[in-house]
């Protein structure tokens, strides 16, 4: 793995386990008191937006554009539907409610990191 590259992961799970802590955590509130469903997306939104800003600039060294900011939006929608589907697998297969997101950090968490890193490196130029 390359310097740099290997850089960018690092940095990508320091902003990762912020975002997901941040994300974790509206989630436990919410969903004491509303939808699992309706809760993840409202912890999901509010982490998206630091995320964003934490990857352009502390992770891979860019400005927020446009067009890295659609780029981001773009993986980061395909990212959400695939989490929700997975939320509501490990719900389905008996996961409780407050572990279920941790099974579905362990499998969107490495594959954002592969598509936010290609709109950034490769798209977003």
């Amino acid at each position: 793995m390359k310097k740099e590259t290997f850089g960018e992961v690092i940095r990508f799970g320091i902003v990762g386990a912020i975002s997901t802590a941040l994300h974790y955590a509206i989630y436990w509130v919410l969903q004491h008191w509303i939808n699992v469903n309706v809760a993840y997306t409202i912890g999901y939104v509010l982490s998206f937006l630091v995320n964003y800003y934490l990857t352009a600039h502390f992770t891979f060294h860019e400005k927020a554009t446009k067009r890295n900011g659609a780029g981001f939006g773009g993986a980061h929608l395909f990212n959400y539907c695939l989490q929700i589907a997975l939320l509501n697998f490990f719900l389905w297969v008996g996961l409780s409610r407050s572990l279920a997101p941790l099974g579905v950090y362990a499998i969107a968490v490495p594959t954002n990191f592969l598509l936010v890193r290609l709109v950034f490196k490769r798209f977003a130029k």
